[in-house]
């Protein structure tokens, strides 16, 4: 059963260990199988461990603003994997340097949107929305964009997301794709191929206790942007497919 937002349950995770950090920025310097292999502990003990209670933490908070969101305490389900895939790129480091999680609604593969985070040594990065439409969902994205209704819903909700003072990514196209008019009220985003937000914070909230909070309030301001990405977008689509 769902904790309420305020409950104690919601509230126990106090940051990450300074160990995290240093266990981080140990593998930045020695990016190797075998040097991994020997601090496979450290990976367990300071990334993969609060990891999980971070998105213990957050699900059911998350769900006070996204009811149906995802939050899965593993690898490959909220938290991805410390692995590169060095398939098509044999020269990249084998390991990042960095903790990344993520909360989505609907089938994990086909999620259109979703809230995220980044744990660096750098800088602690939040953001929600999408990164990168596929050609097929990319068609009801420009679908939605077009339509007068849902494109006004968008221009609304960016207006509002902006007035925080949060910049929208994902503008790529210098040509307005064929077919559609750019002078429809959301004309613009049609010249995106993605749609997200990202904000970067000082890397030492990541061991702070103030880091749920932190989290919380980023997503509850870029939630309306999630919300219509995944009821515009990934519900439509799915829709469709059936």
């Amino acid at each position: 059963m769902s904790t309420s937002p305020g409950s104690a349950d919601a509230t126990t995770f106090h940051g990450f260990p300074h160990e995290t950090a240093t266990f981080l920025t140990s593998l930045r310097e020695n990016n190797s199988k075998e040097w991994f292999a020997a601090h496979r502990r450290e990976y367990e003990d300071y990334y993969l461990e609060p990891a999980k209670r971070l998105v213990e933490a957050v699900g059911p908070r998350l769900r006070a603003i996204a009811p149906d969101v995802e939050a899965q305490p593993r690898i490959l389900g909220s938290i991805f994997r410390i692995n590169r895939d060095t398939r098509f790129g044999r020269k990249d480091a084998p390991y990042k340097d960095h903790v990344d999680v993520w909360f989505w609604e609907g089938p994990r593969r086909g999620a259109v949107s979703g809230f995220f985070a980044r744990i660096s040594p750098d800088f602690v990065g939040i953001g929600a929305g999408c990164h990168g439409f596929d050609k097929h969902t990319l068609a009801f994205y420009r679908r939605a964009v077009a339509d007068d209704e849902t494109g006004s819903e968008l221009v609304a909700l960016v207006d509002g997301i902006e007035a925080l003072g949060h910049g929208i990514g994902g503008e790529h196209y210098k040509r307005y794709p064929s077919g559609f008019a750019s002078d429809a009220p959301a004309g613009r985003f049609l010249l995106y191929k993605a749609l997200y937000v990202h904000t970067d914070h000082p890397a030492e909230v990541a061991t702070s206790e103030g880091l749920v909070e932190l989290l919380m309030g980023v997503w509850t301001e870029l939630s309306p942007l999630h919300r219509w990405l995944t009821d515009r977008v990934q519900t439509v689509r799915d829709r469709a497919s059936n």
